[in-house]
């Protein structure tokens, strides 16, 4: 499933061609991904302008001239192409041919993709976007905002970095990783971070400085197509040895609610 680094670097890929353009024609090869499409969804988009295009969480959102915003999630196989009008590949479910001369295709071989249009109204009221936490790499997230969030919790702080409440879009692969260049053990009390009053404690300025840079480093690695080489910290590598400098242990690996963690028990604490 693409986690935030992918979804933000389709993000950056779709913006020139998308943000200022509009729809010349919408293509749905299928009435439905996940869900099917909203009524008249081709013919409402038709024309609108994307006036911005934003992410939050795993979600695309393109603001239209109409005010309605395009929701877009890449569900578990998801991708979107921006080439010539002569691609039609097994998979192509929805083709925007855009003023600005590209054609942007959605290809989805399991469906598990979304597209929605939403007003304001709706928007506002969105069970899953108005739920959020702050982005994680926004100015809006740092130590204060992560130590009030992990403030009085008894669940893991794996758990917790999970738990879109406290941190939008924050994913398996990213939290292991993000835990252990903070040298943070993943089934370390989440509570123990911050005081009482909800204060944050030298560990949650680690954390909230690891997130930002491990997120960081992979949205740049994803957008110069290194992703699929990329030898993780922790992730995918139990048993071996642990990369911080001067650190013994090897990599170990658990289940917490329902995951695979990893980590090392010797510097993760």
């Amino acid at each position: 499933m693409p986690e935030l680094p992918e979804v933000e670097s389709t993000r950056r890929d779709l913006e020139p061609v998308m943000k200022g353009a509009r729809f010349v024609e919408v293509v749905l090869r299928r009435p439905d991904l996940r869900v099917p499409f909203p009524r008249r969804f081709a013919a409402r988009l038709k024309g609108q302008t994307v006036a911005r295009l934003d992410r939050r969480a795993k979600y695309l959102l393109a603001t239209l001239s109409s005010g309605d915003t395009l929701l877009m999630h890449l569900g578990m196989s998801g991708s979107f192409h921006v080439d010539g009008p002569a691609r039609a590949e097994r998979h192509d479910h929805v083709v925007f041919h855009m003023s600005s001369g590209a054609t942007v295709t959605f290809n989805d071989p399991r469906r598990f993709g979304v597209m929605d249009l939403l007003t304001p109204r709706q928007l506002t009221d969105h069970p899953t976007l108005s739920a959020l936490g702050p982005e994680p790499l926004s100015a809006a997230f740092n130590a204060n905002a992560l130590a009030r969030a992990c403030r009085g919790k008894k669940t893991s702080l794996k758990a917790a970095l999970l738990d879109q409440h406290v941190v939008a879009g924050l994913g398996n692969i990213y939290v292991s990783e993000a835990l252990h260049l903070a040298r943070l053990s993943p089934q370390r009390q989440a509570s123990t971070i911050a005081t009482a009053s909800g204060a944050p404690r030298p560990a949650a300025a680690r954390l909230a400085a690891a997130i930002k840079r491990v997120l960081a480093d992979a949205v740049a690695r994803v957008s110069k197509r290194r992703y699929r080489s990329e030898r993780f910290r922790v992730y995918g590598r139990a048993g071996e040895p642990c990369r911080r400098a001067n650190c013994a242990g090897a990599i170990a690996q658990r289940t917490q609610a329902g995951r695979t963690t990893y980590y090392c028990p010797v510097c993760q604490r």
